[in-house]
């Protein structure tokens, strides 16, 4: 049996993608503290930004892993603040860095000991894991991080058989994007890819479910944004 545990899997990108594993035969596992809305998806509520959800997903999460031949694991859910840096408390920091970052080590520590052969870890960063724009100081961070992660990941894991990537996606259609980017803003937002429009979860999905199947691109960040233009 193959396995897809997709954290924040309840919209956006996380629910693309974790119909895609679901349609590629896969069963997949969401943790998030919303449900899934796809039928067939086994839903595991966790928060990240609680530091002993461990405790009470490791018993619950366990069993599926040791039920898989080879598990994708994917660490989609994020937390984004509009913050700058002269003005993010180090207690608002923590908060962040705890769903984008610990929390992500925290399942790593749960799952990898039950990761077979042909197994991964991907990340769902961000073009901003890259380079920077104003107002988005600690997901910028974070997201550095996260690009940090995997390449160390990757590293660790050498000669096991496992295989991680970071996808960036550019701006893609999701409620954390129209959340974050006022209406008015939209449209400047899409004029800033090369093919002037959004792009949809579910060409990020797509690439999630290439870069698990394809161990050749081990400690690889990839960027999937359309082509952004740079002003």
């Amino acid at each position: 049996m193959k396995l897809a545990i997709v954290s924040g899997a309840s919209a956006g990108i996380g629910l693309a993608t974790a119909g895609r594993f679901l349609d590629a035969g896969y069963r997949v596992v969401n943790l998030s503290r919303r449900a899934c809305p796809l039928p067939g998806i086994v839903d595991l509520r966790c928060d990240l930004s609680d530091p002993d959800f461990p405790n009470t997903l490791g018993p619950q999460l366990t069993p599926h892993l040791e039920a898989a031949s080879e598990t994708a694991l994917i660490h989609n859910a994020s937390r984004l603040a509009n913050d700058t840096a002269d003005n993010t408390s180090s207690d608002d920091l923590r908060a962040v860095i705890e769903v984008n970052v610990v929390g992500i080590n925290s399942l790593n520590r749960l799952a990898i000991p039950h990761l077979g052969d042909g197994s991964c870890v991907l990340f769902v960063a961000s073009t901003l894991a890259e380079k920077a724009v104003p107002g988005s100081y600690s997901y910028v961070l974070t997201k550095h991080a996260q690009v940090g992660m995997m390449r160390a990941l990757c590293q660790d894991l050498a000669g096991t058989g496992i295989h991680t990537a970071c996808i960036c996606p550019g701006f893609t259609d999701t409620e954390m994007l129209r959340a974050h980017v006022p209406p008015e803003a939209l449209d400047a937002v899409r004029g800033m890819s090369a093919y002037n429009r959004l792009i949809d979860p579910g060409e990020i999905a797509g690439t999630l479910y290439w870069a698990a199947t394809a161990p050749v691109i081990n400690g690889s960040v990839v960027h999937a944004n359309l082509g952004q233009i740079e002003r």
